[in-house]
């Protein structure tokens, strides 16, 4: 096999892996997931946090909470921020796949297993058929 075989070959395998529907779908599921994680940022550090800054004594904002440990500063509100972000994006998440989902693929589940009644006319098609068995 040449040199331009093998490219032409693995430039088509590559191709089948990459435009899979699995691996578009799993690029388009990142980047929502990056968008999410961006809106729920922001939401703790422009909303949350400086609720909680307003809360919690002192006067400065949580960006501000820090300990001075020989002349370095340690900036533990900016963890604690990250904390509450972590927490917020796992509460969200638990709340869509866990409740949301899980209700949804839970009532396609008892769809699809609940047939239904047979009708009449069935009920005696099945009784000539188990008759004619006999």
């Amino acid at each position: 096999m040449n040199a331009r075989t093998r490219v032409s070959s693995m430039l088509l395998e590559f191709k089948n892996f990459a435009l899979k529907g699995n691996v578009v779908d799993l690029a388009i599921a990142v980047i929502i997931g990056a968008a999410f994680g961006k809106i729920i940022d922001s939401l703790v550090k422009h909303i949350i946090m400086p609720f909680i800054s307003v809360i919690m004594p002192g006067e400065q904002s949580y960006l501000a909470w820090k300990w001075v440990v020989n002349g370095k500063e340690i900036p533990y509100g900016l963890f604690i921020g990250e904390i509450v972000n972590f927490l917020i994006i796992a509460l969200a998440l638990y709340l869509f796949i866990v409740k949301f989902l899980g209700f949804i693929m839970k009532s396609k589940a008892e769809e699809a297993k609940a047939p239904p009644a047979p009708t009449r006319d069935q009920e005696l098609l099945t009784e000539i058929r188990d008759l004619l068995r006999k």
